[in-house]
């Protein structure tokens, strides 16, 4: 089983891809251990037709979708310096916890 350094929640930089010329920096949603992806809000948007679902009250039609985008094609954001960071692993407390490699604080 792989292990990332992104988890659920974090605030993500795109830095390859066809994202990554504007910069696009988004909210994982999801992970997808199986193919080493992950879900990011508003990145990586494609067009997809929808069935209409009577049974939800849902219309059919085209519907904006956000497709995976692989873990190595996204970095960090560090809440406290703003910037794409790498992310290293140290104990505090007797617990295992992520910090910023730029500022050296915990994420």
């Amino acid at each position: 089983m792989n292990k990332y350094r992104i988890r659920k929640g974090d605030v993500v930089k795109v830095i390859a891809g066809k994202d990554a010329e504007v910069g696009k920096v988004g909210k994982v949603l999801k992970i997808l251990k199986k193919s080493d992806r992950v879900l990011v809000e508003k990145v990586n948007m494609a067009k997809r037709n929808v069935k209409p679902n009577p049974y939800k009250r849902e219309p059919g039609g085209i519907v904006d979708k956000e497709m995976p985008i692989h873990v190595s094609n996204v970095m960090v954001v560090c809440q406290s310096c703003q910037t794409p960071t790498r992310v290293g692993y140290r104990m505090e407390n007797d617990k295992k916890v992520r910090f910023c490699k730029k500022c050296n604080k915990t994420l």
